[in-house]
């Protein structure tokens, strides 16, 4: 999608005199060859892994009783060294894609050996303690050949840990302890994902972090859990959103993730506040600050990440219609909000539309200075 609206972008400019040809066809090669481009050979060849993995480990498992104890062993831990050392041998010559191929199969056969050694030696513990000792193998993986493969693996590993735990009947708050090691691991996947540069793991990581909080709160339904959600959410949106702040530039290097899926936690915990709200004394304050926080969330972020600007645009919709459907009985209370809501949101609109102009103009001064 990327690739294609540069491309798009690049045209134009030539047409206009802007772009030497030459000079389109440089960056466009420059991008094209980098590491986290896109490449559906890659897609496949990661894909394939994931089937000789599966079909490597229903074969074993199929015969498992007909093989002797020690050679299912030293033959899972060949398995494993071969892939890691063939996955070291195309990676030192280039192969990339064939290496983390390689390092996919490696990694999930590390798994799939976890569950049969400890089927075969009736080791004790439960998917949890599996799923953990996997996971720190996709990470040691991941920092050992730098792969982002293996860091995708370790994404979809921590949702599996956490999975499993919910579903746990000890996952609660006084339960095993185990449900708290799943900010643990977000870290350790946003660690692997900056040391590796495997962006699209990030959203792995970010997404996992707002179901954690949203199953605290499931656990645990109190309005001061609710506006602490909320309050964590608008302030981590601003400090990634506003260019004074110390981490504006981190969060610019990481993409449109950090606004977004900070301002989607503001909204969770505005969504929970509108399930402990009691009546509508509680309710028409509360729906006029998340009207606010939409626009807000719009004007501050919304110019350069789309992903925050839909997420207003659908909150400042819902929360219109839920407020059109409590208020219906009194069709002049409706229409006279509508109509403040209208100017409210055209003198925003024109404001935002006259600091786009001035930042555009600024923008076209610098580049002539």
């Amino acid at each position: 999608m990327y690739r294609g609206r540069i491309e798009r972008d690049f045209n134009l400019w030539i047409s206009k005199g802007l772009l030497e040809p030459a000079a389109a066809r440089s960056m466009l090669a420059e991008y094209d060859g980098r590491e986290s481009v896109f490449s559906v050979g890659k897609v496949l060849l990661s894909l394939a892994a994931v089937l000789l993995s599966a079909a490597i480990l229903l074969l074993v498992a199929a015969n498992w009783e007909a093989i002797p104890r020690l050679v299912r062993v030293c033959g899972i831990i060949a398995l494993l060294w071969t892939f890691h050392m063939l996955a070291a041998l195309c990676l030192s010559r280039g192969m990339r894609g064939l290496g983390a191929a390689l390092l996919v199969l490696g990694t999930l056969t590390f798994g799939g050996a976890i569950a049969l050694v400890g089927q075969m030696y009736h080791l004790s513990g439960d998917a949890a303690d599996a799923l953990l000792v996997w996971f720190a193998g996709a990470c040691l993986s991941a920092v050992t050949f730098r792969s982002a493969s293996a860091t995708v693996i370790a994404g979809f590993l921590a949702w599996a840990v956490f999975g499993q735990l919910v579903s746990d009947n000890d996952a609660t708050l006084s339960g095993n302890g185990y449900i708290y090691v799943v900010p643990f691991l977000i870290v350790m996947v946003i660690a692997l994902v900056r040391y590796t540069h495997a962006g699209a793991a990030r959203h792995l990581a970010y997404m996992l972090a707002l179901a954690w909080l949203g199953w605290f709160y499931v656990e645990l339904p109190e309005p001061w859990l609710a506006a602490l959600l909320f309050g964590l959410g608008l302030i981590v949106f601003l400090g990634v959103s506003l260019p004074a702040s110390p981490l504006y530039r981190f969060a610019t290097e990481a993409g449109a993730g950090p606004g977004f899926y900070s301002f989607a936690l503001a909204v969770l915990g505005l969504v929970a506040l509108h399930a402990e709200a009691d009546g509508m004394g509680e309710e028409t304050p509360l729906a006029a600050l998340t009207l606010a926080v939409a626009l807000g969330g719009i004007v501050l972020a919304g110019r350069m990440n789309g992903a925050v600007r839909f997420l207003g645009y659908t909150v400042f919709a819902v929360e219109i219609l839920y407020l059109a459907s409590v208020t219906l009985g009194t069709m002049l209370g409706t229409s006279g909000f509508f109509l403040v809501s209208g100017f409210v949101v055209a003198a925003v609109a024109w404001v935002v539309i006259r600091l786009e102009r001035r930042l555009a103009a600024k923008t076209v001064e610098e580049a002539h200075a």
